[in-house]
């Protein structure tokens, strides 16, 4: 099935009410983590939480992950972004450079790109081989069922967004001085490859789709509702979670300040 057909990018979310729901899912979220952090409720730690971004250029990764970790301490959270592997980290198995920024109990991070990118860039652009490229789903796949059997929750968004809202976003870019810096010739160039991406973005969601690691394809021609979907769709996986393992999740009498 060809799942970025199936997403309705018309969706649109109304000021006043992608406002309400984005600020009771950040609550939501403060809450639940300070609760996997041990700092509330029943005071252990819980299982590591990580959040998985991947989607087209341009479409609204950043301010996703930007409004996600807004309620959150510093402290409580880790943010890495992911580029081309250096040569040192060539060397080594792909999978080998996000050991370091893996949460451990307690701790939660957020993946601006990650290992996808075996599957994505590397194979549309040939810097991986044909046999690498292939056989790396099923290590994904691994990879991600050992993570889980550890306890850790995993959240994985593929940002979708059109063609056309994509060129109008490159084309905001071009003409804002301080936003022109996020666009490249590299991006135009991926543009021009869109169909291969695509042939690429739906064996990847096809073939690394499993119960400890789903994917979330996120309608992100409109940002408010694509931000309020990312965070409402943490906090559910979290509070799915921790019910499973016997927390109880009734809500705070008064407002929660991470302070």
């Amino acid at each position: 099935m060809n799942r970025l057909s199936q997403v309705d990018l018309s969706q649109k979310l109304p000021k006043k009410k992608a406002e309400e729901r984005l600020e009771a899912a950040l609550d939501r979220l403060l809450r639940l983590r300070l609760i996997l952090g041990g700092q509330v409720g029943e005071q252990r730690i819980g299982p590591p939480l990580c959040v998985v971004f991947e989607g087209w250029d341009a479409s609204g990764k950043g301010g996703a992950i930007k409004r996600l970790v807004r309620p959150l301490d510093p402290r409580h959270v880790r943010v890495a972004q992911f580029a081309a592997p250096t040569y040192d980290e060539k060397r080594h198995h792909f999978l080998w450079r996000f050991w370091p920024v893996l949460p451990g109990w307690g701790g939660m991070a957020v993946l601006d790109r990650s290992w996808y990118g075996r599957v994505l860039v590397e194979r549309v652009e040939g810097f991986a081989t044909k046999e690498q490229w292939s056989r790396a789903y099923g290590e994904i796949v691994e990879f991600e069922r050992t993570l889980a059997a550890e306890g850790m929750i995993m959240v994985k968004f593929w940002m979708h967004v059109s063609e056309k809202e994509q060129l109008k976003r490159f084309r905001d870019r071009a003409n804002d001085p301080l936003r022109a810096w996020k666009l490249t010739d590299e991006d135009w160039r991926n543009r021009e490859k869109r169909s291969q991406y695509e042939t690429a973005v739906e064996e990847m969601l096809s073939r690394t789709d499993h119960p400890q690691g789903p994917w979330h394809v996120v309608a992100g021609d409109d940002k408010r509702l694509a931000r309020v979907t990312v965070v409402e769709t943490v906090c559910a996986a979290v509070e799915a979670e921790l019910k499973a393992r016997g927390h109880k999740l009734d809500p705070p009498s008064t407002p929660v300040k991470d302070d």
